[in-house]
């Protein structure tokens, strides 16, 4: 994964509540169980009218938000199912970041594992940055805005994995020397648990 450290971006305004994980990516967008080739339905029923033409007035097919990575979304961001092919779908888009009142929290945890940032801020001040030009700096956990900054909350382990951009085993992978040694004394003092 690519670490993330800091990011200038415009805040995609997509600041509706409740956006499920079906409206993010639907169904019959899902032409594969793998993470690539998600993107063109990417909240297809918003972005298509019909014959799959874009809808001018969806903020994802406006020119100034053409290469924007941050979304700045409304409260229960990504409820409903446990689709994590609506975080791939956003990252094949281009979005490192969500920032929204609240997420759902399997959505939010899978976002986490894939590399993108959620950070959940009060309703007024997503309102403030979405449409404008914002600055996440994650080790500082700041996000900024025309000269109004915000703090938010992070799980250390959660910002250490985004920062060096690891996911959940290569996380672990970096404990492999006390691993190894535990393992070492404990087939010491119970050999035969490693009998096989």
């Amino acid at each position: 994964m690519t670490p993330f450290t800091k990011l200038t971006s415009r805040a995609i305004p997509i600041l509706q509540g409740n956006i499920d994980t079906d409206t993010i990516i639907p169904s019959r967008e899902m032409k594969s169980t793998g993470r690539t080739g998600l993107a063109d339905g990417l909240f297809a029923p918003w972005r298509y009218i019909e014959g799959r033409k874009p809808n001018p007035a969806f903020a994802l097919n406006q020119p100034e938000y053409a290469s924007a990575q941050v979304i700045a979304g409304g409260a229960n961001f990504g409820c409903g199912s446990s689709r994590e092919h609506a975080v791939w779908a956003l990252a094949e888009w281009g979005i490192r970041a969500v920032i929204a009142p609240s997420f759902a929290p399997i959505f939010a945890g899978n976002c986490l594992r894939n590399g993108l940032l959620t950070i959940a801020l009060p309703a007024e001040a997503v309102a403030k940055l979405a449409g404008q030009a914002v600055t996440i700096d994650l080790a500082a956990q700041t996000v900024t805005c025309a000269g109004e900054t915000w703090q938010f909350a992070i799980g250390e382990e959660t910002k250490a994995m985004l920062l060096e951009g690891l996911d959940a085993i290569d996380l672990t992978l970096k404990s492999l020397p006390e691993i190894e040694s535990w393992t070492a004394r404990d087939r010491a003092a119970r050999p035969w648990v490693y009998l096989t």
